[in-house]
């Protein structure tokens, strides 16, 4: 009975991992295509954005609901709802006649692909003891953050494979057929939670309010940051997203008082170590942010085709799954707490040797490596070990949910943040290259490709390889900017470790 029971917990770890390794890949493949696409609908660049940012609000208003379903209904039941409406959303995509309907089709999408990480997870914090959660969570993170990084890179590959973006979302299909009929003989399911009502005032509330602050965050100006937070498109969203969260805290705490089952629990939300977390789940967005813009900094400052900017990218990669790997051991054998102070030390180091000493292919393999086991490291085990301290048994799905809600609240809100640097770069590059060369470019941050064909006119060859290496520059320097900002933000993931460790010293929790 015994064997069964472990050869059916490394099935459904396995069916875990590959669920969020598909499911994660999605946003990072359609960027790829996403010019592709849009010329097929004959739709304008601003509008076509909104197939990447539906499936991020579809994403955030997902996790935290599926989180808490999966703890009321079973865990296999949502896995296997899950994968198919990702599958379903899939073939849509594939299929549709016109661009309102992909959309449809993508938030549909999210909403399957959201949840199967939290599943997965509170699966692990619910079946595995304590001394091997380190090691499985690790694997299901790296699977989370390798996606990001590789989802482009395969992007490119199918569409130069096939010349048709459809096949990035058929793909999909045989491998969610292939989990759905796995899961459904491989995974045991979890006991069913509480008889209790479903919240429905705070699910509307919670879903409400995300839907406000997350569409308030994706209309952020990168290039005028502060200044659009007053702009009618986002302050009102803004307001009204944190005003329904408020309201949903007070709600959720007489639901508490009157022993019902909240959306999300109020005794969690007052928990330190659970928000302490959250804040940590911020700064991971922000930091997987910063290795998400890597492959620009290769191709615009190291100058590296983009035929050839895959091999480039492979050792980030691998080294972010090998940071997970690592980060899963050390949980398991030192503690998460210890764990998240070593990521936000080689983090630091990573992230500060880019804008330091980065030239050439040997300085970017070390600085990316390191940058890459830093992301590996806090995004697999450690903070989801932290919430399975501070849940209570039956609400591990709900507070992983909420975890993954704020770290994709950093995934939307630090990319317009290093955006906004490496734009204020390129507006320089006209008015610095006629001032010291006379020569007039055409600059467009959306279109770096336009600004090397700008200067490839330029007739005299002394002159051009000089002002190739003026714009290399100044685009540095935007790139420099957001890799500093990203070292900041590993310091202070190792402040807030140093925090926990302290603290739990000083209450002999170690």
């Amino acid at each position: 009975m015994m064997k069964k029971s472990k050869s059916s917990q490394g099935w459904a770890i396995t069916l875990f991992t590959i669920g969020v390794f598909m499911a994660g890949m999605d946003n990072g493949i359609i960027s790829t295509a996403l010019t592709t696409i849009n010329d097929s609908f004959n739709v304008s660049p601003s509008w076509g954005t909104w197939s990447i940012t539906l499936y991020t609000l579809g994403i955030a208003i997902s996790v935290p609901v599926i989180g808490k379903l999966s703890d009321r209904y079973g865990r296999r039941r949502l896995f296997i709802i899950e994968i198919a409406l990702f599958g379903l959303g899939s073939l849509l995509v594939a299929l549709s006649p016109n661009f309102v309907f992909l959309l449809a089709a993508r938030l549909l999408q999210a909403f399957g692909g959201g949840g199967i990480f939290i599943i997965g997870s509170s699966h692990i914090l619910s079946t595995l003891p304590k001394e091997k959660q380190g090691k499985a969570l690790g694997m299901l993170g790296g699977m989370h953050g390798l996606s990001a990084v590789i989802g482009p890179n395969l992007g490119a590959v199918i569409l130069s494979l096939t010349g048709s973006w459809h096949w990035m979302f058929l793909i999909n299909i045989p491998i969610a057929a292939f989990l759905i009929l796995f899961g459904f003989l491989k995974i045991e399911e979890s006991n069913p939670g509480t008889t209790k009502p479903l919240d429905f005032k705070g699910t509307i509330l919670l879903s409400l309010g995300i839907l406000a602050l997350m569409y308030g965050i994706t209309q952020l100006n990168s290039t005028a940051f502060l200044h659009s937070m007053t702009q009618l498109d986002v302050a009102p969203f803004l307001i009204v997203g944190i005003t329904l969260l408020v309201f949903l805290i007070f709600h959720e705490r007489s639901v508490e008082k009157i022993g019902g089952d909240p959306i999300l629990a109020f005794s969690l939300l007052r928990n330190r170590l659970f928000q302490v977390t959250l804040i940590l789940g911020l700064l991971s967005g922000g930091f997987l942010s910063g290795i998400i813009f890597i492959p620009s900094f290769v191709q615009q400052v190291l100058q590296v085709p983009v035929e050839h900017a895959g091999y480039w990218l492979t050792p980030l990669a691998v080294a972010s799954g090998i940071g997970a790997g690592l980060g899963g051991v050390f949980t398991d054998k030192y503690g998460a707490v210890k764990t998240i102070i070593l990521s936000g030390i080689v983090g630091v180091v990573g992230f500060l040797l880019f804008p330091l000493w980065v030239d050439g292919f040997m300085t970017f393999v070390l600085a990316s490596m390191l940058a890459g086991i830093g992301l590996g490291i806090l995004l697999g085990a450690p903070l989801n070990v932290l919430v399975g301290e501070s849940a209570i048994e039956g609400e591990q799905g709900s507070a992983l949910g909420t975890l993954s809600l704020v770290r994709q609240i950093g995934l939307t809100l630090f990319p317009t943040l290093y955006a906004g640097f490496i734009t204020g770069a390129f507006t320089k590059i006209e008015p610095a290259i006629q001032q010291s060369f006379g020569e007039k470019l055409t600059v467009s941050e959306d279109n770096y490709g336009h600004l090397i064909n700008s200067i490839e006119k330029i007739a005299n060859p002394e002159r051009r390889d000089a002002v190739m290496i003026k714009v290399q520059e100044i685009i540095q320097s935007g790139f420099s900017q957001m890799f500093f900002t990203a070292a900041v933000l590993s310091i202070l993931v190792l402040l807030l470790g140093i925090y926990l460790y302290r603290r739990r010293q000083n209450t002999s929790d170690l």
